[in-house]
């Protein structure tokens, strides 16, 4: 696939989004940060969290109507109505998440002496108890759509444009965990990993990273595939029904399937079709 955009412009385009990402997400997180830490004295209700999830969402779409207008727009959004792919690409993205968290509450049973208890997949943090569809269903507008867009719609094929999918992968997961940073200040799951949290983080969302390109590239640019795999994954993985069990489990698979992409496909494509370039 060649790329439809001058290099000049492709440059302009990814520098406004990835500031507009930042700066929108961060405009919520940092002062939520600063009041539950006490540092300054407006109360924000901690639900605000989920608002920060769609600072790549607006940020490609107000890049993109600057630039091209509504049919840029129509043409971002058109990756979450391709649903035609191959029955292994989607096998992965919606059975691998549930498949895995299975294991996970097993493992559990061995090690601990007692089944996990699966009605915490309903309770999402900040928000009172919601059921397990309706929580799914936060998960898939927030930290699926919200990013998704963003991540893999606009930003993923411009810089692929220019770089191997590889390097585009590294690129777009450093700096898809640095737009984590201000999470680590008060969410209780990162603040109890200390240091440990900067690694952990740049490490597992850099090879989500790898992982999330292998299956848009595999599926010519399937944002509907990339929003059900990244909203399934952390429904059942941040679940506190899984316990740490779950989140070792399936980071661990997410690091050895990031390599293996990169061992089978090769670096150019990370996938067996052509890389999807803007």
């Amino acid at each position: 696939m060649n790329p439809t955009l001058a290099p000049a412009q492709r440059r302009r385009e990814l520098v406004a989004y990835f500031i507009l990402a930042y700066a929108i997400s961060w405009a919520i997180e940092i002062p939520l940060a600063f009041s539950l830490r006490g540092v300054i004295a407006v109360q924000l209700p901690p639900a605000v969290h989920y608002l920060a999830s769609f600072g790549p969402f607006f940020a490609a779409l107000m890049v993109t109507l600057v630039v091209e207008g509504l049919p840029g727009a129509g043409r971002l959004f058109s990756g979450l109505a391709r649903w035609r792919v191959e029955s292994g690409y989607a096998l992965f993205a919606i059975g691998l998440p549930p498949a895995l968290f299975a294991v996970a509450v097993i493992v559990s049973r061995i090690l601990e002496g007692a089944w996990s208890d699966l009605g915490l997949l309903g309770q999402a943090d900040y928000l009172p108890y919601l059921g397990a569809l309706p929580v799914l269903g936060l998960w898939l507008l927030t930290f699926g759509l919200g990013e998704e867009v963003g991540w893999r719609g606009f930003a993923l094929p411009r810089l692929q444009a220019t770089r191997s999918a590889f390097s585009a992968s590294l690129l777009l997961g450093i700096l898809w965990a640095g737009w984590h940073v201000p999470a680590f200040f008060y969410r209780d799951t990162y603040m109890a990993m200390g240091l440990f949290v900067i690694p952990a983080v740049l490490v597992s969302v850099t090879a989500a990273s790898l992982v999330i390109t292998w299956l848009y590239n595999g599926t010519q640019g399937s944002l509907l595939m990339v929003v059900l795999f990244h909203a399934l994954f952390n429904f059942f993985s941040v679940s506190s029904a899984g316990g740490d069990t779950a989140a070792i489990v399936m980071g661990g698979l997410t690091v050895f399937w990031a390599v293996r992409v990169v061992k089978v496909y090769g670096r150019a494509n990370l996938a067996p079709v052509e890389k999807v370039v803007v």
